[in-house]
C-alpha cells in the first residue's frame, strides 16, 4: 500500500504531467505545429527494412534519445507525458517505487540508429523524465540497418526513410560505398537516382563495348557522377545559403540548372558555373522564394509534382 504523503505526491505529479501533456497539444494547435507523437516500432521497423538484431547488453542510455515503443505509443507523447488517464493507477505506482529505497530494475529497448523504442518499462520512463533524470539503465537489442536514424525522426520522416532503405536495397550501395550517405528532404527523389545511374550504365557500355554489370554501375556513377557534384557543392559551401536542405538536393537541383544553362547557352557549362549559378539565383531574394513555393507544392503533392516543380525551380 503507498505512504498517504506519498501517494498524495504522485497523484498531483501526474496530474501535473497530464496538464502539461494537454497544453502542448493545445498550443500545438494555435501554432500548427503538433506535439511530437511516439514512434510504432513495428511501423519504423518495417519501412527501414531491417536485416537482423543482436543483443548488446545492459547499457546506461540517455532518455531523450527514446524516441518510440512496441504498442504504448498512444498512451505517452514524444515528451513522454501520459496522455491517458487509465494509466494514472500504474504511473503512481511506480513514481512511489522511484522515491522508495528499491530501485528499478533496467527496462528493455530495442535501439535503431541513435534512438531508443520501449519494449518493457514506458511508466518508468515516463516518471524518470518527470523527476529530471538524465539517463536510465536499459538492456538493449540493436536492429541492423544502412538507414541513418537520429532521434529527432518524425512521424512524417518515415515515408522518405522507407524510400532510402529500398534504394539501398535495389543498388548495395552501402555495400559498395561504406559510409555513404545520399537523404533527400522530398519525397521521389530516389527514382531520379535510379535513372542518373541507368543512363551512366548506358554511356559506359557504349565507350567501353561491354554490359556493365549494376553493381559496377552503381558504385561508378557515385564516384564519377554523385561525388563530383557534391565535392564541388562542399567546395563552394552552397549549402550554407539552404540549411534546411541536403548536398543530394542541391545535387539534383544544380544537375537540373546545368541542363537548363547548357540549353539556354547553345554549349556545355561546366558544373562549377552551373552551381555557382544556382546557388547566386536561388538562395535570396525573389528566386529563394520561388524555390521555397516549388518546394512546398512537392511536399503537399507528392512525388509526381516535385518532379516538375523542382524543374521548374531550378530552370527558371
Amino acid at each position: 500500500m503507498l505512504n498517504p504523503a506519498v501517494q498524495h505526491q504522485a497523484d498531483m505529479a501526474f496530474s501535473h504531467a497530464r496538464r502539461r501533456a494537454f497544453f502542448q497539444r493545445i498550443l500545438g494547435f494555435l501554432t500548427g505545429h503538433r506535439p511530437g507523437d511516439l514512434l510504432s516500432f513495428d511501423q519504423v521497423r518495417a519501412k527501414l527494412k531491417v536485416r537482423g538484431q543482436h543483443y548488446i547488453g545492459t547499457q546506461t542510455i540517455p532518455i531523450d534519445q527514446i524516441v518510440g515503443s512496441t504498442g504504448r505509443y498512444h498512451e505517452f507523447n514524444r515528451a513522454f507525458l501520459p496522455t491517458q488517464d487509465h494509466i494514472r493507477e500504474r504511473w503512481m505506482r511506480v513514481y512511489s517505487v522511484a522515491h522508495s529505497l528499491t530501485g528499478f530494475p533496467p527496462i528493455d529497448v530495442y535501439k535503431i540508429g541513435d534512438a531508443y523504442f520501449v519494449r518493457d518499462g514506458h511508466h518508468r520512463v515516463s516518471v524518470l523524465k518527470e523527476l529530471g533524470a538524465p539517463t536510465v539503465e536499459a538492456t538493449v537489442t540493436e536492429l541492423d540497418t544502412p538507414v541513418p536514424f537520429s532521434p529527432d525522426v518524425q512521424v512524417s520522416d518515415l515515408d522518405l526513410k522507407e524510400e532510402y532503405a529500398v534504394f539501398l536495397v535495389d543498388t548495395g550501395l552501402d555495400k559498395l560505398r561504406p559510409g555513404a550517405q545520399i537523404e533527400f528532404t522530398l519525397p521521389g527523389q530516389y527514382h531520379k537516382l535510379y535513372e542518373h545511374i541507368a543512363v551512366h550504365r548506358h554511356f559506359l557500355g557504349l565507350a567501353e563495348q561491354r554490359e556493365i554489370p549494376w553493381p559496377e554501375a552503381v558504385a561508378r556513377w557515385y564516384d564519377e557522377v554523385y561525388q563530383p557534384v557534391v565535392q564541388v557543392i562542399r567546395e563552394e559551401e552552397i549549402l550554407e545559403d539552404f540549411p534546411d536542405r541536403t548536398e543530394a538536393d542541391l545535387y539534383l537541383w544544380i544537375l537540373e540548372h546545368r541542363h537548363y544553362l547548357s540549353e539556354r547557352y547553345g554549349q556545355d557549362v561546366p558544373l562549377e558555373q552551373a552551381a555557382a549559378e544556382f546557388s547566386r539565383d536561388y538562395s535570396r531574394g525573389p528566386g529563394r522564394k520561388q524555390l521555397e513555393t516549388g518546394v512546398k507544392k512537392a511536399r503537399e503533392n507528392g512525388s509526381s509534382s516535385a518532379q516538375e516543380v523542382e524543374g521548374e525551380a531550378a530552370g527558371g
